[in-house]
């Protein structure tokens, strides 16, 4: 939000403050301000100017020579613009002067010297019209400096919309205004609102049948309007905060939404005779006032002239209702609608306004009646003519109720740590437009309505407001004495550190973070379908409405926007999965470890045995124990028919790892290869870690032993490792897998066996005897060495 020191100036006198410190105060009281802006510096010696004279330009049909009176001299001026004329005033840039663009200096232009530039609105950074020049609906005398008629210098701060949240009265000037008159301790001044003088009983007739979604609803009628056009003043100071130039009508409505927050709509009273404020009862097209049909739904409340839709509620008028150019009567309406049903109703329909924003924040029902005498005033200050040609119809449907806080000093000063006077608490309050009753040492505060529609609620919520005007930086700094209590140890938690610090440390892999809900657009890139889940209801028309139900896909998607980077390179996500819902309809989230390994050399088998021995390694650096892995069918499209094992410990299956479908892996890459694992924590957190033993190393020389063997193709390793286990040979260390064989229908394996003694050197016949041995429990199981 674009907030114009003029215009707080309006309600605050700040004569005498330095503006820049005093926004610095406002960032750290109220608000973040993200940048500053100031206006009209880059505009200089630019002045009224009255056409004396137009000729063509003899070699040009656009050009045109004028002789200009600046006050001080006649100057001759080369303008391209198509509404020059005799007697018009204009904005004339002498030379020496300056404008956004640049300086400007005397020069020949096409040939006939140029002492100035006649410029446009857009020109001067005051408005966005850049049609002609600027036509001055002024009397001053020629030679005065525009500066000086019109608000062109100005100072303006951006606020950080996010921390205007909870406080829909900041979205209004007047609002902040009323800020700075804390924070200066000047006085606030009164908006200037006009009375509905009609005296008829003519009256604009409303009916709500969804009272459940209005909190109030005001209307009134205004006739004799003739002026199109807003004041140059209005005109700048819109342009200045974001909003372009419209109309009378419309520049008003918008004027008085960035003065107090409040939204109002000025539908042409030709299209209204009774207002209806209601859902439809079925889907409808509608067509709104920025020409896009849309569709609306049940759930979207609509302003209908009895059964015909004229706007959105909230959110946007009716292409039929706008506001032309010959419309001379209006009817204004002043509302606050339900600020949840104008956010849940802007998202659905992908169109979020300025109306629409201030809506969503809840605002306060009181303003209704603000607006519109702000309205009447506005309107009969620009057009003479204009005049009110109805009553006023206020339904007041729904009241926030009045909140009122009591609590004494010793409350303020055990918050706040430090002692603040009750004057000064009081004349704070009150600044800031709270009621205070006090009464030695108590206090009783009343909040006022627009700080009472979800902000300010408790006691601590007076505390924050007394302290923040105060100032935090007046806070003198001490330390605080608190007791130091062990903390519990979240074992889980720890399990997470530790299974990232050796993805990390030891493997070298990239730890990567991805939103929770699919994206269907990079998954069928893949040729990765998104499975069935729980759904996002407000986005159900794009490809991310969809909860994840595993965490692989997103990694591959996020592997494969990556692979151009790194031949080879490793990623990991601890984080959330959702598996369907619970009986209350709740999401059931699961923390889970994905992993993807990728490698441009296109070897898929040592890859898959590297990933093998990292969640090896991860079982047995966190549970002390070995992984079982079994080869599984697959549960989803894109997983390998063969290469795709389950991960388990003592019978308890925690994940799976895989290669990709060969289709899938095409897409992926044809030529690299990919892949993947992922491990449910939830699981294997509940998996019981065995105690770590530790035995003195031998001071023995080591001996192995080379074991190539033939297998079946139903053989695992865990069936050759129980040969060795089963004779229980002390002076076995350990087995390591050393090479594979998978080819022609053959599979093989070479395993080394590892022997040491801790009290002599072994003999190769001691260990000849155990091979034997072992190679008899081999045969049995249908193993025997390759020949």
């Amino acid at each position: 939000m674009i907030v114009s020191i003029n215009w707080i100036k309006d309600y605050v006198d700040l004569e005498g403050f330095d503006i820049k410190n005093l926004i610095n105060k406002f960032t750290l009281s109220t608000a973040e301000v993200e940048d500053i802006y100031i206006k009209g510096d880059d505009v200089q010696n630019v002045v009224v100017g009255e056409i004396l004279s137009v000729e063509n330009h003899p070699e040009s049909s656009k050009l045109h020579l004028l002789k200009v009176d600046t006050g001080d001299k006649i100057r001759s001026i080369v303008c391209g613009a198509p509404n020059v004329r005799v007697g018009l005033k204009v904005a004339l840039a002498c030379d020496g002067g300056r404008v956004p663009a640049g300086f400007i200096e005397k020069r020949k232009v096409a040939g006939f010297e140029s002492e100035g530039m006649c410029c446009s609105e857009n020109e001067l950074g005051i408005g966005d019209n850049n049609k002609g020049i600027w036509e001055l609906d002024t009397d001053a005398p020629n030679g005065t400096d525009i500066k000086t008629i019109y608000p062109v210098d100005d100072i303006l701060f951006e606020v950080d919309n996010k921390s205007l949240t909870n406080r829909p009265d900041l979205w209004g000037h007047y609002g902040i205004a009323r800020e700075f008159a804390a924070l200066t301790g000047r006085t606030l001044k009164a908006l200037d609102l006009a009375e509905v003088d009609y005296t008829g009983e003519d009256k604009v007739s409303v009916e709500i049948p969804r009272k459940d979604l209005v909190f109030r609803y005001s209307t009134v009628k205004m006739s004799g309007i003739s002026r199109n056009e807003s004041s140059m003043a209005m005109r700048i100071r819109l342009y200045y905060c974001g909003m372009r130039g419209i109309n009378l009508l419309a520049d008003v409505t918008n004027y008085i939404m960035l003065e107090i927050g409040q939204p109002t709509h000025a539908f042409n009273a030709d299209s209204v005779d009774k207002i209806v404020v209601k859902t439809p009862e079925s889907k409808i097209n509608f067509t709104t006032l920025d020409g896009t049909q849309r569709v609306i739904d049940e759930d979207t409340l609509l302003i209908c002239n009895g059964e015909t839709p004229i706007g959105i509620a909230g959110i946007m008028g009716g292409l039929d209702s706008e506001i032309v150019q010959d419309t001379g009567s209006v009817v204004l309406e002043s509302a606050v609608f339900d600020g949840i049903n104008i956010r849940k109703s802007s998202q659905r329909l992908g169109l979020r306004t300025d109306a629409s924003a201030r809506y969503e924040k809840m605002l306060d029902p009181e303003l209704t009646l603000i607006a519109v005498g702000r309205f009447i005033k506005l309107v009969k200050s620009l057009d003479s003519g204009a005049y009110v040609s109805s009553k006023l119809n206020d339904l007041y449907l729904k009241k926030y109720p009045q909140i009122v806080l009591e609590f004494n000093k010793k409350y303020v000063d055990r918050y706040t740590g430090i002692e603040i006077d009750d004057n000064r608490i009081i004349n704070t309050l009150t600044s800031l437009g709270f009621g205070v009753d006090y009464t030695d040492g108590n206090f009783t505060v009343t909040v006022p309505s627009w700080r009472a529609t979800k902000d300010v609620t408790i006691k601590a919520d007076i505390i924050e407001e007394i302290t923040r005007v105060y100032g935090y930086d007046n806070f003198s700094i001490t330390t605080t004495s608190l007791p130091l209590k062990p903390v519990k140890n979240d074992y889980a938690r720890m399990a997470d550190d530790e299974a990232r610090e050796i993805l990390v440390k030891k493997y070298s892999m990239h730890e990567v973070h991805s939103y929770v809900w699919c994206d269907g657009r990079k998954f069928k890139k893949l040729g990765i379908d998104v499975e069935d889940n729980v759904r996002v209801i407000n986005i159900e028309n794009s490809d991310n409405g969809v909860l994840r139900n595993l965490m692989v896909p997103t990694l591959l998607t996020i592997a494969n926007e990556n692979k151009g980077f790194s031949s080879k390179f490793g990623i990991f996500e601890i984080g959330r999965i959702v598996n369907g819902t619970d009986k209350d309809g709740n999401c059931k989230e699961e923390k889970h470890l994905g992993i993807v390994l990728y490698d441009k050399s296109g070897d898929e088998k040592k890859l898959y045995f590297e990933l093998l021995e990292i969640i090896s390694c991860i079982s047995a650096e966190i549970k002390n124990q070995k992984t079982v892995f079994t080869k599984i069918s697959p549960r989803h499209n894109w997983q390998h028919p063969k290469n795709t094992a389950s991960l388990s410990i003592d019978g308890t299956e925690y994940g799976f790892m895989c290669t990709l479908y060969p289709s899938n892996r095409s897409k992926f890459d044809k030529t690299g290869v990919v892949v993947c694992a992922e491990i449910d924590l939830n699981i294997f957190d509940t998996i019981n870690a065995k105690a770590v033993s530790f035995e003195e190393p031998s001071d023995r020389q080591e001996t192995y032993y080379d074991l190539s063997l033939a297998l079946n193709n139903s053989t695992r390793f865990e069936d050759i490792e129980k040969c060795w286990q089963s004779l229980e040979i002390a002076e076995f260390k350990s087995a390591n897998v050393i090479d594979t064989y998978d080819k022609l229908g053959f599979k093989g394996i070479t395993v080394r066996l590892n022997f040491v003694a801790k009290d002599r050197t072994l003999e190769m016949e001691e260990v000849q005897s155990w091979i034997d041995k072992i190679l008899i429990n081999l045969s049995d199981i249908g193993v025997v060495l390759r020949s």
